[in-house]
């Protein structure tokens, strides 16, 4: 489940709190606020054991992820199976305690989230699919709070895909060279020398975006310095990317935590200040 190292949850859970704080004014109800949280935690437990399920052969292979449960032999292929079932049931009965539209997308939100880590076997555009996956949680909070603005939630939804293969471009980064050898696909991949232009015109692509759900909510001005700050996170990431150094690439992904938070806090304050 990775619950020791959080940087996923923290990525499922910034876009959410983004369209949680959008949806619901800045007031969201804290029933809400809480189940969606929870969700975030366990769906993202349950990314990481299907994954290493998917990756159980291939771990091994790779300097980064040769010590994960199943290629060390901590635990079994059906036990890490039995884990994930028993995670997507809990998963689902949370998003029972919300409106049935909200529970119709949860189970589209289950399939992308699992069908994931099959998809670098047969696409160099892995990272696409897991940003729907992690894109999922900004619908079903518009759902949820029965917001009608749709084009808002549109443009996260699409912002966060793009970010997302951003910053999981610079994880794939740092197992490049790994995944080429055993024969996994990725952006990274795909990308080649072109990798770091590519992820600056992305990131780009997202603060435009951001910058346009601020325009139509006439953010106040620290929501605003908040995008600011992110265009800095973004020049730090790249400069840590530089060289392409594979631990570097690795911190600059784990640097993304920082760009989710300061946007929400941003947002935050937007509604509070």
């Amino acid at each position: 489940m990775r619950a020791d190292r959080p940087i996923g949850t923290y990525l499922l859970a910034w876009p959410t709190i983004w369209a949680l704080l959008i949806a619901g004014t800045g007031n969201p109800p804290l029933k809400i606020v809480v189940i969606f949280l929870l969700g975030t935690f366990v769906m993202r437990s349950a990314g990481c054991v299907i994954n290493d399920f998917a990756d159980r052969n291939f771990d091994g292979h790779v300097r980064r992820t040769k010590q994960r449960p199943i290629p060390a032999g901590k635990i079994s292929a059906t036990e890490a199976i039995i884990g994930f079932f028993i995670l997507l049931a809990i998963a689902f009965g949370l998003v029972l305690q919300l409106n049935t539209n909200t529970v119709m997308l949860s189970f589209l939100a289950a399939g992308v989230a699992a069908l994931y880590p099959f998809c670098k076997r047969w696409t160099h555009l892995p990272q696409v699919v897991l940003g729907i996956a992690f894109s999922f949680g900004i619908l079903m909070a518009f759902t949820a709070l029965e917001s009608s603005e749709w084009f808002i939630a549109a443009l996260l939804f699409i912002a966060n895909i793009i970010w997302t293969v951003a910053y999981d471009t610079e994880y794939a980064m740092a197992d490049r060279e790994d995944d080429l050898k055993i024969g996994l696909q990725s952006t990274a991949i795909l990308f080649g020398r072109y990798d770091k232009l590519i992820i600056a015109l992305l990131q780009l692509i997202v603060i435009g975006l951001l910058a346009w759900v601020l325009y139509i909510l006439t953010a106040d001005w620290i929501a605003w310095a908040a995008l600011a700050i992110s265009v800095l996170l973004f020049m730090y990431q790249h400069w840590l990317i530089r060289h392409r150094e594979p631990m570097k690439c690795f911190q600059a992904f784990l640097h993304n935590h920082y760009v989710g938070m300061v946007f929400a806090i941003g947002l935050a304050l937007h509604y509070w200040y």
